[in-house]
């Protein structure tokens, strides 16, 4: 239910602009990658890291800040001075009020950082996180464009498969036709009748079955490229336009070369991460230097005379120098710094794990690619042999030569060469769509 308001606003959020009314495989690749929710999400990611850098930049450049501090003493405080100061007896002491009833001080503080060393970590870590945010997007837009391809290929196999279907079922009512009228005539017995119609009845399913299936992979598809769902959407290439033997069987992907591969990339950025943050740790033993200069106006009055052109001001100013050095820390520092060179081994080794793992994944995914190619074939040609097949039982059957539950047989063994056949296509495209993933290469046709 979340799910139908969410598309549904969605919907009508992008409404009033102007949406294309088909899209080829690439057009709906490059329309998915600007609108797709997860990729925009993505982006705002490596926005907020560059947010964060520049944070991080600001915060060792000047800083300035200005205070207004107004004090009004509705009971003036008293001091108490030894009484002989003024004649009086000692041992006795006098109450004095000092100063007036009203205070108004302003200042203006200029801060500038001098040195310290976990700014200077700080700045290669913001480069570091930003590239983490840019591989992350890019994983999230390797895993769209491949679920788009897979989506929009998935609508043209069940378009195929439809197209079989039709064909089957346009056979099949003529067939009863024929049968039926030779059932009428006494020259047929009226199992063959119902052979037919018992076959009709399955590919009547079947096609039904199909259509939905085509509509909910059509749904789907606008759902992952932010289109809306109420939309209409014609898929204007066909299947032959993005699968072709030539493109898909000729040349092999390079599956020498594994670095590309974004989860490695990853590993490999965490590493460089936990490396500053072992440097981060050591830092914390170096001092730290800031310089700062102050200037300070006092006014005081017995009433609120301030905004006064004749009232006096009293300035003053200050320069400093801060410098904080760590002594001891109790061996919390040295604490902290072996946790980091612990996290930092983790992070290799899980580059190393990494590393190791996509060679296998991608190893597999070749040889899944290079049997489905072989699957593709066998299938291709077992195809071939059932429509043979079928159209040779069809001559047999009207010559009395074989049974209905013969002919039944290799129609059956057709529907199934043709399912078998789509799902080949499929398993091509999905296991090369897998191993260029892996490689993080583009050309996905």
């Amino acid at each position: 239910m979340k799910l139908f308001i969410g598309l549904s606003l969605f919907s009508i959020l992008i409404q009033g602009q102007e949406l294309p009314d088909s899209l080829t495989l690439n057009e709906a690749i490059a329309y998915g990658l600007t609108n797709n929710r997860s990729i925009i999400n993505a982006d705002r990611d490596i926005q907020k890291a560059k947010k964060d850098r520049w944070k991080t930049i600001a915060s060792g450049l000047p800083q300035i800040s200005s205070e207004v501090n107004y004090q009004n003493f509705l009971e003036m405080p008293v001091s108490l001075v030894p009484a002989e100061f003024f004649g009086g007896n000692p041992g006795e002491f006098s109450e004095l009020t000092f100063g007036t009833e009203q205070n108004m001080i302003g200042s203006l503080k200029v801060e500038q950082l001098v040195f310290d060393g976990s700014y200077l970590v700080g700045l290669e870590a913001s480069r570091v996180y930003l590239s983490i945010s840019e591989n992350l997007f890019e994983k999230t837009h390797l895993e769209i464009k491949k679920l788009i391809t897979n989506l929009y290929s998935n609508a043209l196999l069940a378009k195929y498969n439809i197209v079989f279907l039709e064909k089957n079922k346009a056979s099949l009512e003529e067939n009863f036709v024929e049968i039926h009228q030779l059932f009428k005539n006494g020259f047929e017995e009226e199992e063959s009748v119902e052979q037919i119609q018992l076959s009709l009845a399955q590919t009547n399913s079947r096609l039904k079955y199909a259509k939905n299936l085509l509509h909910i992979q059509e749904d789907m598809l606008k759902f992952v490229i932010g289109y809306p769902i109420d939309s209409p959407l014609k898929l204007a290439d066909e299947l032959d336009d993005i699968f072709n033997e030539d493109l898909y069987f000729i040349s092999l992907p390079n599956t020498d070369d594994i670095q590309n591969n974004i989860d490695i990339r990853i590993a490999d950025n965490n590493v460089k991460a936990e490396a500053l943050l072992l440097k981060l740790e050591k830092s914390k033993a170096l001092p730290k230097v800031n310089a700062f200069i102050n200037r300070t106006y006092t006014g005081n009055s017995n009433d609120f005379t301030f905004g006064d052109s004749d009232q006096k001001w009293y300035g003053s100013s200050l320069l400093g120098l801060n410098v904080k050095i760590p002594i001891f820390s109790s061996l919390g520092r040295n604490a902290s710094t072996q946790k980091a060179k612990i996290s930092l081994d983790q992070a290799k080794t899980q580059l190393e794990e990494t590393q190791y793992k996509i060679r296998i994944e991608v190893d597999a995914a070749l040889s899944d690619y290079q049997l489905s190619i072989d699957n593709y074939y066998t299938e291709k040609e077992n195809l071939r042999l059932a429509e043979s097949i079928e159209r040779k039982n069809q001559t047999k059957f009207y010559e009395g030569m074989v049974q209905s539950f013969e002919l039944r047989m290799a129609q059956v063994q057709l529907y199934t060469a043709q399912s078998n056949f789509v799902a080949a296509i499929q398993q091509v495209i999905t296991n090369k769509l897998a191993l260029e993933t892996l490689l993080n290469q583009s050309n996905t046709k």
